[in-house]
C-alpha cells in the first residue's frame, strides 16, 4: 500500500529563490505542453501524446529553453505526465457523461508543486538533498516507513513541504468487534451516532471568522500588484491554512476513534449538489421542518433527537443491505483467496475415502473366497 509522509522544509533565501524559479519553469512547461496539444487538435485534428512531448524535451532543453538544463530531467518529464493524467481524466469524464472540465492553464498561484518520480534526492537525519537545487534542512517529526517511491516539493501559504510517497506493508487488521453504529451528520452537532451520543462541531472557522474578515478587508484596500497587498494576502492564506490543518486533525482523530471501537460503520450517501436545493427533510414516522429538533413517533411514542433517529434509520438500512448482499464466506490462507483450492481438497478427500472403502471391501471378498 502507498502511504504519504509530509515534512516541513526550511530553505534559506537562496534556496527558496531556486525553488520558486523551478516552480515557474515547470508551470511554463505545463502551459506550453497544454497549448501544443490544444493547437494541434484545433488546427490539424491530431492529438499529441505524452511520449511525443517527452521525446521533444532534449531538443527543447538544448535549443529553445536552455535554462531547463538547470532542472532535473525527471522533474520535467513528470510535468508532462501530470498534463497527460489531466487529459485522461477529461476523456474519462466525457465518456461517462459527466461535466468534462477541460484542462486549464495554470497561474502562479495554482501550480504549487513539482515531483522527483524516481531519483535525484537523498535523505539524512536533518537534511534532504535535491538534484540541481541543493541541501535543505528538513524536520522529520515522524519516522518514514517503507520504501520511498516519489518525492514531491510543495509550497503552501509561505511554507515549503516535502511529501514522500512510500510503499509500505499492509498493516495488521484491528481486533474484530460485534459493535455496529450508524452515523448522521447533524445540524446542531457535527455528527449524531445511533447509540445516542454526539460529536460536537469544533467550529474552527467561526472562532477566527472576525480575524479573517478583518484581514480580507485590509487586503482589499491594498493596491493590486503592490508588496503590501502580497503581505496582506499571505496573512489571509495563513489563516485559511490553520483552519484547514485544524479540521484535518479533527477528522483524523474522530475517524480513528470510531474505527478502533466499531466493526461496522454505516453512513448516509449524501449528494452535496442536492443540498443546495434545500429540500424539506423527512424521517420515518413523521415529517418535520428544520426547526423541529425532536422526533416523536405517533405509533410507539418514542421521543428522540431527530439526528439520533436519523442515525438509527441509517443503521437499520445498512443492516438490511448488508444481509441482502451477504454471501458464503470464502476460505483465506495467508491473505489469499483459496475457495477453489478448498473445494479441490474436499473432492480429493472424498475420493480417497471412496478408494479406501473399495479396497476394504475387496480385501474382505478375497478373504471370504480363500476361506
Amino acid at each position: 500500500m502507498r502511504k504519504a509522509f509530509k515534512h516541513r522544509l526550511y530553505p534559506n533565501k537562496e534556496q527558496e529563490h531556486t525553488l520558486f524559479w523551478t516552480l515557474t519553469r515547470c508551470r511554463e512547461l505545463y502551459n506550453a505542453a497544454l497549448s501544443e496539444r490544444r493547437d494541434a487538435y484545433r488546427i490539424a485534428g491530431k492529438s499529441v501524446s505524452y511520449y511525443a512531448q517527452k521525446r521533444d524535451l532534449p531538443e527543447v532543453k538544448a535549443i529553445l529553453r536552455p535554462e531547463y538544463q538547470g532542472i532535473h530531467s525527471q522533474v520535467l518529464q513528470d510535468v508532462l505526465l501530470r498534463l497527460d493524467k489531466a487529459f485522461k481524466a477529461f476523456f474519462r469524464r466525457v465518456a461517462n457523461g459527466e461535466k468534462p472540465g477541460y484542462p486549464r492553464f495554470q497561474g502562479r498561484n495554482r501550480y504549487t508543486s513539482f515531483t522527483y518520480p524516481q531519483g535525484g534526492y537523498s535523505l539524512s537525519e536533518q537534511h534532504v538533498t535535491f538534484s540541481k537545487i541543493g541541501t535543505i534542512k528538513i524536520k522529520l517529526h515522524r519516522p518514514i516507513e517503507g520504501k520511498i517511491k516519489t518525492c514531491t516539493i510543495k509550497y503552501e501559504a509561505g511554507q515549503w513541504y516535502c511529501v514522500f510517497s512510500c510503499e509500505c506493508e499492509v498493516p495488521e487488521p484491528l481486533p474484530t468487534s460485534a459493535e455496529e453504529i450508524g452515523i448522521d451528520l447533524g445540524l446542531l452537532h457535527f455528527a449524531a451516532l445511533s447509540d445516542g451520543t454526539f460529536v460536537d462541531h469544533p467550529c474552527y472557522y467561526r472562532k477566527v471568522e472576525k480575524t479573517l474578515a478583518r484581514r480580507q478587508q485590509v487586503k482589499d484596500r491594498r493596491k493590486r500588484g503592490s508588496h503590501r497587498r502580497e503581505k496582506a494576502r499571505m496573512l489571509v492564506a495563513k489563516a485559511h491554512r490553520k483552519i484547514c490543518n485544524q479540521r484535518r486533525d479533527f477528522l483524523h482523530k474522530q475517524s480513528r476513534k470510531l474505527v478502533k471501537q466499531y466493526q461496522t460503520l454505516v453512513f448516509e450517501a449524501l449528494q452535496t449538489e442536492n443540498l443546495v436545493q434545500r429540500p424539506k427533510p423527512k424521517q420515518e414516522c413523521s415529517h418535520k421542518e428544520l426547526d423541529e429538533q425532536t422526533h416523536l413517533c405517533p405509533h410507539c411514542g418514542v421521543v428522540l433527537d431527530r439526528d439520533t433517529n436519523a442515525a438509527l434509520n441509517i443503521l437499520r438500512l445498512g443492516r438490511s443491505q448488508q444481509s441482502a448482499m451477504a454471501v458464503e464466506a470464502p476460505v483465506f490462507r495467508q491473505g489469499v483467496l483459496h475457495r477453489k483450492q478448498a473445494a479441490r481438497d474436499e473432492e480429493e478427500h472424498e475420493q480417497k475415502t471412496r478408494t479406501s472403502e473399495w479396497l476394504e471391501r475387496s480385501s474382505l471378498l478375497a478373504h471370504g473366497e480363500n476361506g
